[in-house]
C-alpha cells in the first residue's frame, strides 16, 4: 500500500484531519505514526531485529532504526497497519502487542520535521530476515541490546531520533510480559 498521508492529531492522539505526508513534514505538523519492535531469544540474549533505512529515503536515510516503522492511513487501525508494514518493508508477518506512545519533533538538514505521536508496537520472530524490501532497507541484522548500549554510547549518530525512546517502550513492555 502506498502511504501518501498522514493523520494529524493534537497532543491527546485525537485525530484532527489528514495531510498529505511530504507536506505534513515539510510544515512539521503533529502526525500519528507507529514504530514495530521484533525481538527474538538467541543464545540467551535478547536481539532486536534492526534495519539500516535505504540511503533514498526522504529522510534519514542511511540511518540504524528499529524494525519497522511508517504512518497509519486515514481509517487504518494502529495494529493493522503495523502488521502490514511489517509484511511490506520485512517480508514477514507477526502478531503485535501494544507497549505505548510517545510524543517527539526532530528536524532535520533537508528541510524536513518529524513530529510525531508515536505508537510502539513489539512482537517475536525467529525466522528468515532476507526476504526484505531493497527499496525501503538498506540491511535487517540482529542486534543484541547489549551491542545497541554501545552504539549508542560510541556513536549514537548512527541511529533515528525516534529509535531510542520508543526502544525504551518496547522494553518497558516486555519488562511487564516477562
Amino acid at each position: 500500500m502506498e502511504r501518501k498521508y498522514v493523520i494529524l492529531v493534537n497532543e491527546h492522539d485525537e485525530e484532527m484531519g489528514k495531510a498529505e505526508k511530504l507536506a505534513a513534514h515539510q510544515k512539521g505538523l503533529l502526525h500519528r505514526a507507529f514504530s514495530v519492535f521484533i525481538f527474538r531469544t538467541h543464545a540467551d540474549q535478547l536481539e532486536l531485529l534492526m534495519q539500516q533505512r535505504h540511503p533514498a529515503k526522504y529522510h534519514c536515510g542511511g540511518l540504524w532504526t528499529n524494525t519497522c516503522c511508517s504512518h497509519q492511513q486515514p481509517g487504518e487501525e494502529t495494529m493493522a497497519a503495523g502488521k502490514a508494514r511489517l509484511q511490506e518493508e520485512m517480508g514477514f508477518s507477526v502478531d503485535l502487542t501494544y507497549a505505548g506512545h510517545f510524543m517527539y519533533k526532530a528536524a532535520f538538514d533537508n528541510g524536513l520535521t518529524e513530529h510525531e505521536y508515536d505508537h510502539v508496537l513489539v512482537g517475536y520472530y525467529d525466522g528468515n530476515i532476507d526476504q526484505y524490501n531493497r527499496d525501503e532497507v538498506a540491511q535487517a541484522l540482529w542486534v543484541s541490546l547489549e551491542a545497541l548500549n554501545r552504539w549508542n554510547k560510541e556513536q549514537p549518530h548512527i541511529l533515528t531520533p525516534w529509535f531510542l525512546p520508543a526502544l525504551h517502550i518496547a522494553q518497558q513492555a516486555l519488562n511487564r510480559y516477562n
